[in-house]
């Protein structure tokens, strides 16, 4: 009963541990955050300035989307790459608003600095931001977004083309928005009232250089780069029947290694004679079906190749296993793992056409024409790869804001309007707050101003007179959809203008920077074990930090 005490894990700080702590940290993470939103701040609005980064390969990235900027970024500071995470998080999430998400999170951090100077508890301003961040929500949620009608597809052309009007497509944005639209209907899936749009997996990009822009479509069906394995096969077929495969249609090898006795010079012929038969019994299975083109997985030896050809089989290897998948849902057929079970069910009929192009010097294989497709491809083309990588980020984005009106559809006034609105009903009812949370509380109202003063500086306007006259139209009642036009920094209504945001990015978007503003001010030690000169790893010092008894 009273026998060894149980060791406790005990942190022991050696001279090789750095330590900082209290209001010194929070001040560092606060000015490591706004070094990051100070990098990306010009990449936001219509007038956006590029960034070019250069990787450590020598390969270099043009954008002006914030969270591949950040991707591509190398920082030490732990805070710094907390707000790299929220990029990336509101890039899979609702694939827009990421330089907002990092310019708001940095002014919010940084209207808490002066309170964290006059001694104020972090947990008193964590405690503002809170009911800040709930009567946000239910300000933008209530008072300040719009229903739509997603059968109008005027109107959400619309506001797929105020995401891109921010970015290098902007030019094209009548054919993206098009393209974007085109390609989320296509792969919006009903069933059993559910809906699933799943843009990453049946919404392929395939990028090809050369060409202009112009010429970049959304193809009812797929486009695969591969071409036919034997020179005789057909390269256009209409209304094929087309099946797919997963298994290989060579002889099979042994897993482990294989030792074969023989002990006539017959037995050898004969092995060979086995594996013919094994292949043609693999042909013939597949010729049964009468289908017109094979796709497959794995591989397709010469002998089969012969068999096909002679049936006259069209026939494609080492398909990727998505695209594979992205064929089946366009053409309604099913990939089958073993030839002896096929099916007539298998076979795909959904395709109108099948054929085979040379664009450059690659050959690209499009099953197109099809009757109902659930996956597309959207054929990319353009002067450098440079060009056309910020092209498919532009689009992927364009498709993201296409999925958001579709799955959630409601609206808010974009340019600044929604902040500007949001910062003045949370100004008015800070007023109601008593004792000391109501400074944090106006601070917070205060930061969302930093989207419209942002807009009009990325465009050369007079930031004060701009930001003053805007308070002013706002403080007026009825005029909560006025914002700042991007291309020329004057004041417009957004509806007029028709520049609309979708709820869903601009919930994430205030969500996440205030969520992420709370975290990185709740924390008041940083400990971070250096190595000792010359220790080149292996067992640790016998005073750093472990259990001891």
């Amino acid at each position: 009963m009273f026998g060894q005490p149980r060791s406790q894990p005990i942190l022991v700080l050696s001279q090789n541990t750095k330590r900082d702590s209290g209001k010194k940290v929070q001040l560092e993470n606060i000015s490591a955050s706004k070094a990051i939103a100070d990098v990306i701040r010009t990449c936001l609005g219509p007038r956006a300035m590029l960034k070019m980064l250069m990787d450590p390969m020598g390969g270099i990235v043009m954008t002006n989307d914030g969270n591949a900027i950040l991707r591509e970024i190398t920082v030490q500071h732990p805070a710094a790459k907390s707000l790299i995470e929220i990029a990336r998080t509101q890039d899979e999430e609702v694939g827009d608003g990421t330089t907002s998400v990092i310019v708001l999170t940095g002014e919010m951090l940084a209207v808490a600095e002066p309170f964290l100077a006059q001694q104020m508890h972090p947990t008193v301003i964590i405690k503002a931001y809170r009911r800040a961040l709930e009567d946000l929500v239910q300000i933008l949620e209530d008072q300040l977004s719009v229903p739509v009608d997603t059968n109008d597809r005027e109107a959400v052309l619309s506001i797929v083309n105020a995401c891109l009007g921010t970015k290098f497509l902007g030019k094209w944005s009548e054919l993206a928005c098009n393209m974007a639209l085109d390609a989320v209907r296509t792969v919006q899936l009903q069933e059993d009232g559910r809906d699933e749009i799943d843009i990453k997996r049946y919404a392929k990009v395939e990028k090809i250089p050369g060409g202009t822009i112009e010429e970049s479509r959304v193809l009812r069906g797929v486009l695969v780069n591969k071409d036919v394995t034997h020179p005789k096969m057909r390269r256009r077929i209409e209304n094929p029947r087309i099946l797919l495969l997963d298994c290989t249609l060579e002889y099979k090898k042994g897993e482990s290694q294989t030792n074969i006795e023989m002990m006539k010079e017959e037995d050898f012929s004969k092995i060979l004679e086995l594996e013919e038969q094994y292949i043609q019994k693999l042909c013939n299975e597949i010729i049964r079906m009468k289908p017109d083109v094979v796709f497959t997985e794995k591989g397709i030896s010469d002998l089969a190749q012969h068999y096909l050809v002679k049936a006259g089989i069209t026939a494609i290897r080492r398909v990727r296993k998505s695209d594979n998948n992205r064929i089946g849902r366009a053409c309604g057929a099913t990939v089958v793992n073993r030839t002896d079970e096929l099916r007539e069910d298998d076979i795909g009929t959904g395709a109108g056409l099948f054929e085979i192009k040379k664009i450059g010097d690659e050959y690209y294989t499009f099953v197109t024409e099809c009757k109902d497709p659930k996956a597309c491809t959207i054929m990319l083309r353009g002067a450098s790869k440079d060009i056309l990588n910020e092209v498919e980020r532009n689009l992927q984005d364009a498709m993201h804001v296409a999925r958001n009106i579709i799955a959630k559809p409601r609206l808010v006034p974009g340019g600044g309007a929604t902040e500007m609105a949001a910062a003045v009903q949370l100004a008015r009812r800070a007023t109601a707050i008593t004792g000391v949370q109501q400074w944090p509380y106006r601070a917070l109202a205060q930061a969302l101003e930093v989207i419209p003063r942002t807009l009009a500086q990325n465009c050369g306007a007079s930031t004060i007179r701009t930001l003053t006259a805007l308070r002013a139209k706002h403080a007026a009642e009825g005029n909560s959809t006025w914002g700042v036009n991007g291309e020329t920094g004057e004041l417009v209504d957004m509806k007029e203008l028709k520049v609309w945001e979708p709820l869903a990015v601009k919930l994430q978007t205030v969500k996440t920077a205030v969520e992420t503003a709370i975290l990185l001010l709740r924390i008041d030690d940083i400990v971070s074990g250096l190595k000792k000169k010359g220790d080149a790893g292996g067992a640790p010092p016998p005073d750093a930090a472990g259990p001891q008894e």
